[in-house]
């Protein structure tokens, strides 16, 4: 059976998370930012539905934050590759090369990087395949889940 970290609680991270985090962005979350640390901090799932520009990905960021704090995995989707691409190149500039990997069915960079990016299906075939990867999980971003069941694309 592989480890988990289902048990793991952010809370003993967050302040010294938050604090960088503001610092980092220079400006006070929203109340809906605040709650969506608060319930990730306290071990739940979050699902943040808002408009474009209102600061979700903020949250995210939080998450792979903490991930990295308490030396764990994130796992980062996009339902297309170009925005997985353009996170991971985001994300490479942001926390560094050697914390982010890229895992697009095409492409494989650095995949036991604690911060990995890839598209939903890579992370569907995972599951399936009960991959190492997910060993050290605690954090998964789904971004654009929307797009997921889009008969343009085809199902996930």
């Amino acid at each position: 059976m592989r480890p988990t970290v289902t048990d793991h609680h952010f809370a003993q991270y967050s302040f010294s998370v938050r604090e960088q985090l503001a610092k980092d962005r220079r400006f006070a979350p929203d109340k809906f930012q605040i709650d969506a640390f608060d319930s990730i901090d306290s071990g739940r799932s979050v699902l943040v539905a808002a408009p474009t520009g209102s600061g979700k990905t903020l949250v995210a960021d939080y998450g792979i934050r903490l991930a990295l704090a308490t030396k764990t995995r994130a796992i980062y989707t996009a339902p297309i590759k170009a925005l997985s691409n353009q996170k991971y190149r985001d994300w490479c500039g942001e926390y560094g090369e050697e914390q982010v990997g890229l895992l697009t069915g095409d492409i494989t960079i650095n995949p036991d990087a604690p911060i990995m990016v890839m598209t939903t299906e890579v992370l569907r075939n995972m599951i399936y395949a009960g991959n190492t990867t997910l060993d050290r999980l605690s954090v998964v971003v789904l971004d654009e889940v929307h797009f997921i069941q889009d008969a343009y694309r085809g199902g996930v």
